[in-house]
């Protein structure tokens, strides 16, 4: 593999964030693995162009134990770890790990380089402190070390195993349960705590847990959304039910509980060239609405589901983030818009001064699409070509759907996909609590700004 320049990487990864192309493609064009370059995407998203500086460092063994405990900590893959610590090379850290698997801590201490000093002093005191190696007291020494580290990593798998992530307090438990069996000296820095924060778990042993009332509520959300609310919602929804708590505390008590929120997918992508006639984009991005119908969003997103693609096409009300009407079928033909347009219309009066933004899709350049919206006095307004950021509330919608629905659900066919769309995005409407509209769902919102004018 050719050899690159820190700013031969820069530049690559610069046209990566830029969005205009895949990984796969620059890293074939520029003749580097597609692994190596996402390593390259990595450590500039964790330190930006001082990641590809050359850096001749030395890591102690309190360096590469840190590196690993994160790494077992939080799950990591040994790729995303190097460039989290901007290591240069994944092999090793990757190396690190089976010297420690295999020879435990001593393993990771670098090797001494030339002949060593033979000092009477020197020899006096190794007389003292260590065992002649290779003598009977040496090694029961080392089956000690190693039966220490067996007995302490067998407890934290078994703890990895319920929860995905190991917090100091679980640390602390497990060396308090091993103290009557090894050193507690030697447990602590095995386990990489200080020994005040030992004992100050130590102290909390036995009592009882003071959060563990805030903690069943949590749970209860967290299980009654499927999943779907993070610590922010969470919070919002405890401060509906009269509990006023700081987001760190629902963060920190969510992570203790293994409880973390779902992650977004992509969507379909609609744009097809210019088929008809582009609008200009009117709504730059001014995604704020001072009331009801005045500024709509709409976009279509694809499903894949029994080995069959499903379209669905909603249209979306910026005031209050309500889906007004929507469609969904096999298809995405310009059937599916001009039938979620005629149930959006059945919303309006002849009073509205309404604006309805869309991206550059063939269906909403169509010449029946223009009609329709002109002939109710509608303002058309289209994203930039190949511009998300400029219809980025229905883009948000989409990965909303996409994660808290699609990817948490089993379906057992496409009608009962449909049938449970349909309870989602009335739970969407109706229940599910946004920050922005001050903890209320998108019609409690509406209907209490009814209420205040």
């Amino acid at each position: 593999m050719a050899k690159f320049t820190a700013e031969e990487k820069i530049q690559a990864v610069k046209r990566y964030l830029a969005g205009r192309e895949g990984h796969k493609t620059i890293a074939r064009e520029i003749g580097v693995s597609s692994g190596v370059f996402q390593v390259w995407i990595r450590k500039y998203h964790y330190h930006g162009e001082s990641a590809f500086q050359k850096l001749y460092t030395t890591y102690s063994v309190e360096d590469k134990l840190k590196v690993l405990h994160y790494m077992i900590e939080n799950g990591t893959s040994i790729r995303e770890t190097a460039a989290i610590f901007n290591i240069q090379a994944p092999s090793t850290v990757a190396q690190w790990q089976k010297l420690f698997e295999t020879g435990g801590i001593d393993a990771l201490k670098p090797m001494k380089k030339g002949r060593p000093s033979m000092t009477k002093k020197n020899q006096k005191r190794t007389k003292k402190q260590t065992p002649q190696e290779g003598s009977v007291e040496a090694m029961q020494a080392e089956i000690e070390r190693l039966r220490m580290e067996n007995a302490y990593l067998k407890k934290l798998n078994n703890l990895s195993s319920k929860q995905g992530k190991i917090t100091k307090q679980e640390k602390a438990q497990v060396v308090f349960e091993l103290r009557t069996e090894f050193p507690v000296k030697a447990l602590l820095k095995l386990a990489g705590i200080p020994r005040s924060t030992y004992y100050y778990w130590v102290k909390t042993f036995g009592l009882p847990d003071k959060d563990a009332k805030l903690k069943t509520l949590i749970q209860s959300i967290y299980h009654e959304h499927k999943g779907r609310y993070g610590y922010r919602r969470i919070r919002d929804e405890l401060k509906n039910r009269g509990y006023q708590m700081n987001h760190k505390k629902i963060y920190r008590l969510m992570k203790e509980l293994g409880l973390k929120c779902l992650v977004r997918m992509k969507k379909y992508r609609s744009y097809k060239g210019e088929t008809g006639t582009v609008a200009p984009n009117r709504l730059e991005r001014n995604f704020k609405a001072e009331k009801l119908k005045m500024k709509w969003v709409t976009d279509i997103t694809e499903f894949k589901l029994f080995g069959e693609k499903l379209y669905l096409s909603p249209m979306l009300d910026l005031f209050n983030g309500e889906i007004i009407a929507y469609t969904i079928g096999s298809r995405p033909t310009y059937s599916l818009v001009s039938e979620m347009l005629e149930k959006s219309f059945e919303q309006l009066t002849d009073k509205e001064n309404l604006l309805i933004h869309s991206d550059q899709g063939w269906h909403y350049q169509m010449k029946q699409y223009r009609h329709a919206l002109k002939e109710r006095n509608i303002i058309q307004s289209m994203s930039r070509k190949g511009n998300c950021y400029d219809n980025a509330v229905i883009e948000s919608f989409f990965g909303i759907l996409k994660s808290e629905f699609i990817h948490f659900n089993e379906f057992q066919s496409i009608e009962h996909f449909k049938q449970e769309l349909v309870t989602y995005i009335d739970y969407y409407n109706h229940k599910r609590i946004k920050a922005k509209l001050k903890g209320m769902s998108p019609v409690q919102y509406r209907i209490h700004a009814s209420h205040v004018t």
